[in-house]
């Protein structure tokens, strides 16, 4: 039999960008959230937990570059890490989500420790970080490719936050502001290395099954905060 013919470099693309029907934006959670439906206790419980993530980035970003034997993917790729880690005057990503944990409420020594992060988060986010170190860069990238739709999100949470939970200070916002342009920066280049690489179908339709490993790290993580902070069934409260 002969092999599956590719799709076009834009029908892969197509492929790719029809994942979004899976983005955590669509979890019961996060529409809870973008709706006004959370208590500040639920606020603070994603705000904390997802801290975790964050702090996972550049560790991501580091096995990418490691990985890579291109000097000028990993001169590009270095970005990524200086927008979390920050550089200079920019105090970076990590610091600006320990701002939101600050203006949700909570103590952001206790955020930056990570006594509050759920397992199941935990979990997830590891499972991320140890693809990353074992997958050949071009997959970590392409696993990255959530970044298509990211800027819908955080332009939903701009738009409806400062409406439902008027409690959170104006100054926690300045996360996803950045990340606004930053997102959109980084997807084409990630994009451009994806359909690049993944030529064949066999390899394209890899590239699917990569990204939708990522989306499921995405909506593990809010299943865990859903358990805990909505139906109030933290890790272990039967024991």
């Amino acid at each position: 039999m002969s092999a599956i013919p590719a799709w076009s470099r834009e029908a892969f693309e197509q492929q790719l960008r029809a994942k979004g029907r899976l983005y955590h934006i669509h979890h019961p959670f996060s529409v809870a959230m973008n709706s006004g439906q959370c208590t500040p206790q639920q606020i603070r419980g994603w705000v904390a937990n997802r801290f975790y993530y964050q702090i996972t980035i550049p560790r991501k970003d580091a096995a990418i570059m490691a990985n890579c034997p291109d000097q000028n993917v990993r001169q590009h790729w270095v970005q990524r890490i200086l927008d979390h880690d920050g550089y200079g005057d920019n105090t970076g990503g990590i610091e600006a989500w320990l701002s939101l944990a600050r203006a949700v409420g909570l103590d952001a020594d206790e955020v930056r420790d990570c006594r509050h992060v759920l397992p199941g988060v935990r979990f997830a986010c590891d499972a991320y970080l140890n693809f990353a170190r074992q997958a050949t860069w071009q997959e970590v990238v392409c696993s990255s490719l959530t970044e298509l739709f990211a800027p819908g999100i955080h332009q939903n949470r701009l738009d409806n936050w400062p409406q439902h939970y008027p409690w959170i200070e104006q100054a926690g916002y300045d996360y996803f502001r950045r990340r606004l342009g930053e997102a959109r920066r980084d997807v084409e280049h990630g994009l451009a290395t994806t359909l690049d690489h993944f030529v064949s179908r066999q390899q394209q339709e890899n590239a699917l099954a990569i990204l939708q490993f990522k989306l499921d790290v995405f909506w593990s993580m809010l299943d865990a905060m859903q358990l805990a902070y909505h139906y109030n069934e933290p890790p272990y409260h039967s024991c």
